[in-house]
């Protein structure tokens, strides 16, 4: 069946919807999971290839090119057509697999993941804009639930399936099973019918744009890698860091205020609906993902969880995400209110992460688990309704672009969020116990084995510092929550 996807007609909807619906999930599920599939394969990679200082660059590699892909992606899919768009996506990330599966070292491999970033955040944007191409904004809310659904089974998927392959196929494996992946992604895209770009105006690369938006974002990131390990000669480094950062990021405002083809789309983000939609997927983004980024560590260290054990008590994060992005999207479908779900639902999630990261120490492992699943079932209340009302807003012209924009912010939130959890974790254990700050190091770096040579009586100390450290981490977790809040309540958008 050939699918055209510029239809409209609300009988058509749901017939169109399971048409399209596969074509954009498997797509989206590769992009997201890649994010954190190779957090379980990073000590394996550091042996094989060397270089462990570097290792982590492996991810943030990924991140920065996908937070670049996606509003360029959102811009180029209006303009030239958005299933062109995911066939050239789809290839890169496919080529890019290969790369990173082939790399010799660190560096290599490094470079190849931004290349499979760039085509990692084409597909997220690009995903999303495509379900907004088929189905009428009263009911998109029902539909992104499913895709809000989809990427955050994708991003707890991707450690647990990442460690599972690395321990039986080899840490090459996690990007080889792409291909396979990427093909039948493919054949599900030529089911749609390419439909043209519906901006007919000259368009030019905001070559500008991109260099003040690298300029902002990588002198941050290396900025809060330095404070990690503080020290009082590092004071200079990171001033001049986040100088360069502040400076960039006045550059980038001021020319993407002139350009003709903004990298960033200024008109839109200038409407408070929209900023606002954009800024609650940013805090929401920076609380998922460095929560999932940095649980495992810590159920392995302060809980004596095994690998198996940690990856199930993922489960439910999932679980409660999906159960609470489908029900809001159910609600928003049938109500029309948008904007009311997410104000008390991360009300809720607020009070339940406090209380975890004030007893989480004392809590048995079932309790975390119900503390995990009322969590996220309260946090699935924001994407979709996020992505609705930005739709909504800036209205089917700038569609793409408005999806790109609401995939930028939650990327820049996830990039953002886990570099401060790192550096809080880092900094609080720098300050209470520089050895257990360096055996920390090498935790992320080799696993909880690294306390394995401890005696018993030093690392339960080691374990109770580690302990306090991530209830500060929590706490932050706690403020991009309580952020997103205010952030609901005050969005002028109530439904659509």
């Amino acid at each position: 069946m050939t699918i055209s996807s510029g239809s409209f007609d609300p009988a058509k909807t749901p017939a169109l919807f399971r048409s399209v619906f596969p074509s954009v999930m498997l797509p989206m599920f590769m992009a997201v999971s890649d994010q954190t599939i190779v957090a379980s394969a990073l000590p394996a990679m550091a042996a094989s290839l060397g270089d462990v200082e570097r290792v982590s660059w492996v991810v943030v590699a990924y991140l920065l090119a996908a937070t670049i892909a996606a509003p360029l992606y959102g811009y180029l899919g209006d303009v030239f057509g958005r299933r062109r768009l995911m066939f050239f996506s789809l290839a890169l990330f496919m080529g890019s697999s290969v790369l990173c599966a082939l790399a010799p070292s660190i560096l290599w491999l490094a470079v190849a993941r931004a290349l499979q970033g760039f085509g990692g955040g084409g597909l997220m944007s690009l995903s999303q804009a495509l379900i907004g191409e088929v189905v009428p904004p009263r009911q998109r809310g029902h539909y992104q639930g499913y895709l809000a659904t989809v990427a955050t089974v994708s991003s707890v998927f991707g450690p647990v399936a990442g460690g599972f392959m690395t321990e039986h196929l080899g840490w090459k494996s996690i990007f080889f099973i792409n291909l396979p992946l990427g093909c039948v992604a493919v054949l599900m895209m030529l089911r749609l019918r390419a439909r043209p770009g519906a901006r007919q105006e000259e368009w030019s690369f905001d070559t500008g744009g991109l260099l003040f938006f690298v300029g902002f974002i990588v002198p941050v990131l290396l900025a809060l890698e330095q404070a990690r390990r503080f020290s009082v000669t590092s004071v200079p480094v990171i001033a001049a860091l986040f100088a360069l950062a502040i400076t960039s990021f006045v550059l980038l405002v001021r020319q993407e205020r002139k350009a003709k083809s903004p990298l960033l789309p200024i008109g839109l983000l200038t409407q408070p609906i929209i900023w606002r939609a954009n800024a609650l997927a940013l805090c929401h983004g920076a609380a998922l993902t460095s929560l999932v980024a940095f649980l495992p560590i810590y159920l392995r260290v302060v809980h004596n969880l095994s690998a198996s054990q940690t990856g199930m008590m993922l489960l439910p994060i999932s679980i409660g995400i999906g159960i609470g992005s489908i029900t809001t999207g159910r609600f928003v479908t049938r109500t029309g209110l948008t904007m009311i779900y997410p104000s008390i639902g991360l009300i809720g999630a607020t009070a339940i992460l406090l209380f975890f990261a004030l007893a989480s120490a004392d809590l048995t492992t079932n309790q975390i688990l119900i503390v995990l699943c009322a969590s996220s079932l309260f946090m699935g209340s924001v994407m979709s309704v996020v992505q609705v009302t930005v739709q909504s807003a800036a209205g089917r012209r700038a569609l793409g672009t408005a999806a790109g924009s609401v995939q930028f912010s939650r990327t820049v939130g996830a990039a953002f969020g886990t570099a401060l959890m790192a550096t809080i974790l880092f900094a609080s254990l720098a300050l209470s116990d520089p050895e257990a700050a360096d055996l920390f190091s090498r935790i992320v770096d080799v696993g909880a084995s690294a306390l394995s040579g401890l005696e018993p009586a030093r690392r339960l100390v080691v374990q109770a510092e580690i302990a306090s450290a991530f209830r500060n981490a929590f706490l932050l977790i706690c403020a991009f929550t309580g952020a997103g809040v205010l952030l609901a309540w005050t969005n002028p958008s109530r439904r659509v």
